[in-house]
């Protein structure tokens, strides 16, 4: 499950704070402030969920939304035409499963939390999540990516073992269907309908 994080108002929030705010606050906002900021603010926001520039053009680009389930509604069919470039843009810095994300922003702490359960990982199974980690790269170029959130270790093994022996050209769509999920989790923990406010 993903934490819960702490809400913080945009209004409260400007450009040149924003890195800073996030790292403090997670990024939790409602959905009118999301609405009202300003375009790179709200970009700085929408990247977390998702760093593939042109969806996150077009996830700000689409406001105003009526409500939380609008904008995850049209994140995601934004998300369907996603190509294969837009994947590896998006993973160039993304953790391995099981490796412990680095660094200290919104990002990070996002995957720290989606990959909770690998903390509690059986030492086998974490070890043949590393090795597969690296036939995957070996065979795709890729990182393996898989919507952690909700998953047993096991059951993320289960898939990485599977996925190995997809076609190229099979596997990377899979993986931007993952990668999809993952971006409308975290939108759904960073923004709050406002009748949520109190």
């Amino acid at each position: 499950m993903i934490p819960t994080l702490e809400r913080v108002r945009f209004s409260d929030v400007t450009h040149s704070n924003i890195r800073e705010t996030h790292s403090r606050y997670g990024d939790g906002v409602l959905l009118t402030d999301f609405n009202d900021a300003d375009a790179a603010t709200a970009a700085s926001l929408v990247r977390v969920w998702a760093d593939v520039p042109r969806w996150v053009d077009a996830v700000v680009a689409g406001r105003r939304y009526a409500d939380v389930d609008a904008l995850a509604a049209h994140a995601a069919h934004l998300a369907a035409g996603w190509t294969e470039s837009d994947l590896d843009t998006a993973l160039a810095h993304h953790p391995r499963i099981g490796e412990k994300a680095s660094g200290t922003g919104a990002e990070a702490r996002a995957s720290r939390g989606e990959q909770a359960a690998m903390t509690s990982a059986d030492r086998a199974v974490a070890d043949r999540i590393a090795a597969g980690n690296a036939a995957y790269e070996q065979r795709f170029g890729r990182v393996f990516l898989i919507r952690a959130a909700g998953r047993s270790p096991e059951q993320m093994l289960a898939a990485l073992e599977r996925r190995l022996g997809a076609a190229p050209d099979d596997e990377w769509r899979e993986a931007a269907g993952q990668l999809a999920e993952i971006a409308v989790l975290r939108l759904r923990d960073a923004v709050t309908d406002d009748s949520a406010r109190g």
